[in-house]
């Protein structure tokens, strides 16, 4: 009787879960017309309260494409016998929001940012870009004049101020190379706006690995949480480092879910160097190297990773080790000469505001996150690429909400990659064999579902 019982609880959750999707999968369109008119209202907030410029903009663009979106999906809920076509197709919504909810939004703010020229102030009503785009932009020109992308902090002639820090990894800077090196005119200067640049490499990355996995034939909910979902749109529309930060994350867990190793290691190391955020990507990666090819293929990996760490890091490192430190370590911990000012009121934070108790709690609480997550891959290393993406989803989620000082908008990472197991649960199964330098010769032969 009791094990009957256990058994029961056991399977309680997973058949909660499985009614909840059947649910979810009985009318899609329903389900896509409450994600259309949330993401409509907090678009709509954002357009008439947010203190920033580039906000309200894309929330007044957002606003509509959302809000054509629903029109849209509320048509197909009301003509259910309609003639199939595509103009009843589900993408038309997801590409509605695309063209006016975050392409338009994106040119509007690029020629305006020209014409204002409100760069490197403290007003957040007048900024065109978020300052991660100028920081980054400028962080190339200091690399190209001084062979470090920091500057100085302790010689500056005056206070420091938070936009004097370029708090990224090395590699962020090639990002903004584009402007430092052919920028000049405003047309030069919209074309290579850092905004560009990343939203470029974020949609190569995403190409290639579709390609890689074989996915032919995206999920439009999968579509709509990694693209669609206000977090990314606000994102490609105003800043975009932590798209390219999660592109090369998706490239990497790609190339180690088709038996690149070696590639996935390089492409590790490299968006490890641009912001350490992805460092614990990094290890799911390396546990999914691991249940595929085995130790020998792991310790190839490792190799890699370190050697392109140590090529990409140790130059700019040497240059000046304190204003790297500065910048890299010191201040996104709140060590620096200045406060960071990443202090988004999630439950780390919140937790770390009532003094000293509070910090300890709040650390310990990120660090049973942590060795949970560690204790999943052990026992359960990821097979796939969804499985991969699952659980790098879950262990940025913890450390958002859980690190003493954090970005709401570090959770784009989290709908992006939950976006990126529902597409890549859709990939096809690969020829034996595949591979590439240093790849083993295993092929694709994971199981297509996802634990």
């Amino acid at each position: 009787m009791g094990t009957q019982a256990d058994e029961s609880t056991a399977h309680a959750p997973a058949s909660a879960v499985t009614r909840l999707r059947s649910a979810l999968n009985r009318r899609p369109p329903a389900v896509d017309a409450l994600l259309y008119l949330g993401c409509a209202c907090y678009a709509l907030v954002m357009a008439l309260t947010d203190k920033h410029l580039g906000f309200r903009v894309w929330g007044a663009f957002a606003t509509a494409g959302y809000g054509l979106a629903l029109v849209h999906t509320s048509w197909l809920l009301l003509t259910p016998r309609g003639r199939a076509s595509r103009a009843r197709s589900r993408w038309v919504g997801v590409a509605v929001v695309g063209v006016v909810g975050m392409l338009a939004p994106l040119v509007t703010l690029l020629v305006r940012r020209q014409i204002a020229n409100a760069d490197w102030t403290d007003a957040e009503g007048l900024w065109s870009a978020q300052p991660e785009v100028w920081v980054i932009e400028r962080a190339a020109s200091t690399l190209l004049d001084t062979g470090t992308p920091y500057l100085d902090i302790a010689a500056l002639d005056r206070v420091p101020h938070v936009h004097d820090y370029t708090p990224y990894g090395p590699v962020m800077a090639v990002f903004g190379l584009p402007r430092a090196l052919v920028g000049g005119t405003p047309f030069a200067d919209a074309v290579t706006d850092a905004r560009v640049v990343f939203a470029g490499a974020a949609v190569l990355c995403v190409l290639a690995s579709l390609r890689l996995l074989r996915v032919s034939s995206p999920p439009v909910r999968g579509a709509q949480l990694a693209v669609a979902f206000p977090l990314t749109a606000l994102t490609w529309a105003t800043a975009g480092p932590d798209l390219a930060i999660v592109g090369l994350v998706l490239l990497a867990v790609a190339l180690a879910a088709t038996d690149r190793p070696g590639w996935a290691a390089l492409v590790c190391a490299l968006v490890t160097s641009a912001k350490l955020i992805a460092a614990p990507a990094a290890v799911v990666v390396g546990f999914l190297v691991f249940s595929r090819l085995g130790a020998r293929a792991l310790a190839r990996f490792g190799g890699v990773f370190v050697g392109v760490t140590v090529v990409v890091t140790v130059p700019v490192l040497l240059v000046n080790p304190k204003a790297f430190a500065e910048h890299v370590l010191l201040f996104p911990a709140g060590l620096g000469e200045i406060a960071s000012p990443a202090a988004s009121p999630l439950p780390g934070r919140l937790i770390a505001s009532t003094g000293a108790v509070g910090t300890v709690i709040a650390l310990v609480l990120l660090l049973a996150a942590g060795l949970a997550v560690l204790l999943w891959l052990v026992r359960r290393p990821p097979r796939t690429a969804a499985d991969a993406a699952l659980r790098i989803a879950v262990g940025l989620l913890a450390f958002t909400m859980l690190t003493t000082a954090t970005r709401f908008g570090y959770l784009v990472y989290v709908s992006v990659l939950l976006g990126a197991v529902l597409v890549f649960r859709n990939r096809a199964p690969a020829p034996l064999g595949t591979g590439g330098p240093g790849s083993g010769t295993h092929g694709d032969r994971a199981p297509l579902t996802s634990s």
